[in-house]
Formats: C-alpha cells, sequence, structure tokens
C-alpha cells in the first residue's frame, strides 16, 4: 500500500504539465505521420523532464523514445497523438460545431493518451530516483494508430526487443483494465490497369478497370456469406477512373481493409481476396497489382500483467468527478440515442444504467465480463506479441459516446477528461512499480506470452520491402 500511496503522489505532483500537454495536442490534431508538432511537444517534455531521447524510432521522422533509469527491468510506456479527419469540434459545447469547416479532430482521445502514459513515464522515473532501485522506464511516443500501424512497422525494426513489459490505455467511458480483444488487420490497395477507348465509338477496343473493380467487389460480397462470421472486410474507392461516362476506363484502384480475429485467420482471409482480385482481372482481361500499406496484430492478453492491473485499480478507486462532470455528460448524452448508449455497456461487466452519465466503479476483472464482441483493431497488438502487454481503460467521456465522434472530440480537454487521464496515469504507474517491486512477475508475466505463442508464433504481418505510408490517407 505504501508504494500504491507514492506513485499516486508523485502522479499528482506531475499532473499540471500533462494535462497542458494534452490541452496542447487537443489544439493541433494532426492525421497520421503528420504529428510533427506533437512529437515535438512530447519530445520536449521527455527532455525537460530527464529522459534521454531518441528521435526518428524505426526510422519514423514523428516516432519518439525517451529512458530513465539504469540496469534492471525495462518497463515501457506507449503513447499516441495522432487524430482524424473531419471530426474538428470546439471544446466543451454539446452540440456540432467544428473550429474548422472540415478540420480534424482527436475524436479518439489520442491528444489524452499520450500525456497520460507520458505521465505514468515520469512518476515511474521519480519513483526509480526517489528510493533508488534499478530499473529503466521508457515512454514510446507511436504514431500513426489511426490506420498507420506504425508500431507494427516499429516492432520490425526491434524498437521493442528488450523491453520486459508494456503498458498503455485507451481513453474511453469505463476505468479498469481492457480487455485484449482486437481485429487483426491490413490494409492492401488493388490497382487494376486495363485500355482506354471511346465507349460510344470503340467500346470493343476497351477494357475497363473500373468494371474490374466492381467485379471484385461483387466477388468479395458473396465470399461473405463463407467467412468467420467476427471477420469484416471494407472497401473504399480511391480511383474510379474519372468523371467521363463516355471514356472506358483504363485505370481504377479500390482500398480494402481486411480484418479477422486472430493474425493467422486474417493471412488466410487476404489470399482469398487476392484470389478473387485476380479472377474479376482476368474476367475483364486487365491487369491487378496488390500493395500492402500496413497491418496489424491481434492484441494478446497478459493474465498476470490484467491480475496486477486490476488491483491497483481496486486500491484507487473510481475517478473522482463532481456535479459539473456529471452535468456536462448529461448534454453529451442528450445529442446520442439509445442505442449508442446500451451498445456502449456490451462486455463492461456493467448493467445498463439510463441514469448514469459517467461512470462511478472500476470494471470488473476481464473474465467476469459478458455480452457481443464488437470491436476493431489497434497496432498495440503487434507490442503484445512480442512483450507482455497489458492496456487500460480511462474514464474520460460520457457513457454512449461513439467512438470517431464530434462529441468524443467535444470531451477531449474538459475537466472530467483529465481527471480519468490522471487516474489512469496512477493505476499504470502503480502497476509498473508492482513490477519492478516484485521479481517474480515479469517471469510470470513472460510465461503467458510464451503459452499464447507457443503454437503460432508471430509472424509480422508487413512484408519486409513495404515501408511506413508517410503519406498515407487516414481512417480508424
Amino acid at each position: 500500500m505504501r508504494n500504491s500511496e507514492d506513485i499516486w503522489n508523485l502522479v499528482e505532483g506531475r499532473k499540471q504539465d500533462f494535462i497542458g500537454l494534452s490541452d496542447r495536442i487537443w489544439d493541433m490534431p494532426e492525421l497520421l505521420y503528420n504529428e510533427h508538432r506533437s512529437c515535438a511537444e512530447h519530445s520536449a517534455m521527455l527532455e525537460r523532464h530527464g529522459f534521454r531521447v531518441t528521435r526518428e524510432v524505426a526510422g519514423i521522422p514523428t516516432a519518439v523514445m525517451g529512458e530513465a533509469g539504469d540496469e534492471g527491468p525495462v518497463i515501457a510506456f506507449l503513447g499516441e497523438y495522432d487524430a482524424l479527419p473531419g471530426l474538428s469540434q470546439e471544446s466543451g459545447v454539446a452540440e456540432r460545431r467544428p473550429v474548422e469547416a472540415g478540420g480534424h479532430g482527436h475524436g479518439c482521445g489520442h491528444n489524452l493518451l499520450g500525456a497520460g502514459a507520458l505521465l505514468a513515464a515520469t512518476a515511474v522515473k521519480d519513483w526509480l530516483e526517489k528510493n533508488g532501485i534499478k530499473g529503466r522506464v521508457r515512454y514510446y511516443g507511436c504514431p500513426a494508430e489511426e490506420g498507420g500501424a506504425a508500431k507494427t512497422f516499429m516492432v520490425r525494426a526491434g524498437a521493442f526487443a528488450d523491453v520486459d513489459a508494456a503498458i498503455t490505455w485507451h481513453p474511453f467511458a469505463w476505468a479498469g483494465v481492457q480487455e485484449a480483444d482486437s481485429l487483426a488487420m491490413t490494409r492492401i490497395d488493388f490497382s487494376f490497369t486495363g485500355r482506354s477507348s471511346h465507349a460510344a465509338a470503340a467500346p470493343h477496343l476497351g477494357r475497363s478497370a473500373l468494371d474490374a473493380v466492381e467485379l471484385m467487389n461483387v466477388g468479395v460480397n458473396y465470399m461473405r456469406e463463407h467467412m468467420p462470421s467476427d471477420a469484416r472486410i471494407h472497401y473504399a474507392y480511391l480511383n474510379a477512373g474519372g468523371i467521363a461516362p463516355n471514356v472506358v476506363q483504363g485505370e481504377a484502384k479500390v482500398r480494402y481493409a481486411v480484418r479477422a480475429h486472430t493474425l493467422h485467420e486474417m493471412f488466410a482471409l487476404i489470399e482469398r481476396v487476392r484470389k478473387i482480385a485476380q479472377g474479376a482481372a482476368l474476367m475483364t482481361e486487365t491487369t491487378v497489382e496488390a500493395r500492402i500499406l500496413s497491418a496489424t496484430a491481434n492484441l494478446l492478453g497478459n493474465a498476470p500483467l490484467e491480475r496486477v492491473m486490476q488491483d491497483n485499480f481496486m486500491r484507487l478507486g473510481p475517478v473522482p468527478f463532481d456535479e459539473a462532470d456529471r452535468e456536462f455528460a448529461r448534454k453529451i448524452q442528450a445529442t446520442l440515442s439509445p442505442q449508442d448508449i446500451a451498445s456502449n455497456y456490451n462486455r463492461s461487466g456493467f448493467q445498463p444504467r439510463p441514469d448514469l452519465p459517467l461512470t462511478d466503479a472500476i470494471q470488473p476483472p476481464v473474465a467476469e465480463r459478458s455480452g457481443p464482441s464488437l470491436i476493431g483493431s489497434t497496432d498495440v497488438g503487434d507490442v503484445s506479441w512480442v512483450v507482455p502487454t497489458v492496456q487500460a481503460s480511462g474514464a474520460t467521456l460520457a457513457i454512449g459516446t461513439p467512438a470517431h465522434s464530434w462529441q468524443w472530440t467535444a470531451q477531449g480537454k474538459m475537466p472530467a477528461a483529465h481527471k480519468g487521464m490522471v487516474h489512469v496515469a496512477k493505476a499504470m504507474a502503480g502497476t509498473a512499480v508492482d513490477l519492478l517491486s516484485d521479481p517474480s512477475l515479469i517471469p510470470a508475466a513472460r510465461a503467458d506470452l510464451a503459452a499464447r505463442t507457443g503454437a503460432t508464433p508471430y509472424v509480422c504481418p508487413i512484408p519486409a520491402d513495404v515501408a511506413p505510408p508517410l503519406r498515407m490517407a487516414t481512417g480508424g
């Protein structure tokens, strides 16, 4: 208990710096691989608090790592700071009111995510120095989580090779250990090339790349009946061949996101999608080129780390929201549908309470939760395959707030968000302190990871010749 109080006090003592950092990042919403100002802010904060800073981690201009301490176990905190397109929104306003028409916004809370993880890392650094304990703490500033898979590239480059445990979090409506449940995902561009011609005077001479894309989409839609029910496939046209209907389109491009519940199920599904693309090219006498842009593995849990983090949350208790926080949360909930709020309770471990604007409890352990699994993808998954990893949920939002929405952005620098960020930083820092204090925990976490990956070892889903897509369009 003494360690808990010490680390919580260290978090409290540093919190204003990192609340300010989260607000500055909110004010400079930058898309994936373009987070230059945000990365600079995090780098400056690392230097200010005495970390040894390494820039351009894995050759990525907007990735940074700070380290403190000597010898001993390496505990890593993972942070993010990328935004989303089209989600510009004034803070503290419970109606759609963009700061900039068509502008970007932190509709997934990554302004808080990076700042909270760095706050926890800084408190652990202070604790190591105060107690003269051997150990190293690192903060990884990771860009491009929203579809760019920066952590996957960082894993492939060996950036986490000597890390003993990784800790991270994500803003949400609840506080507690986040269930390690995500879909592996690969983004692939399929570029079809045919032959242009006059659509009326010489249609027989044309070979339509647009027809090939449409046939590919039809083929994938027919495949949906014959793939795992928890898999997901989405597509978007990047080039439909032009705007002239009297021209047979000689070029067309479509981007696919292929998701499956496990990494190896995804590999099999991708091969089926590739065959459909080849079939569409054959039917239309066109050619097709497939190019992977990014990919992520599914998350792996780690029972020993989850137990340690759950214990920290239970000692900490719920976030100390006040009536002003709850009143604004009610205004946000008034903009949502009953379905939004009800779906937010899926796998939360709580029974729905329509009268509850903000959570007032810690989530029960992961094993005690139930409900339908409606999940996305994250590049934290790749870290979890090579390093024992645990992820927290931080209560920063009105219950029911949809991810990637203006309502999420509107709450991103409100007092409730700051309180939730500081609260989860205490739980993460306490988890790290327990790992550094109890020599049995890290070996147990490693053994758990080895058991999960023994039959199906990690295979990086991004080919060795694919570089980070530094100019890639975003999406979550």
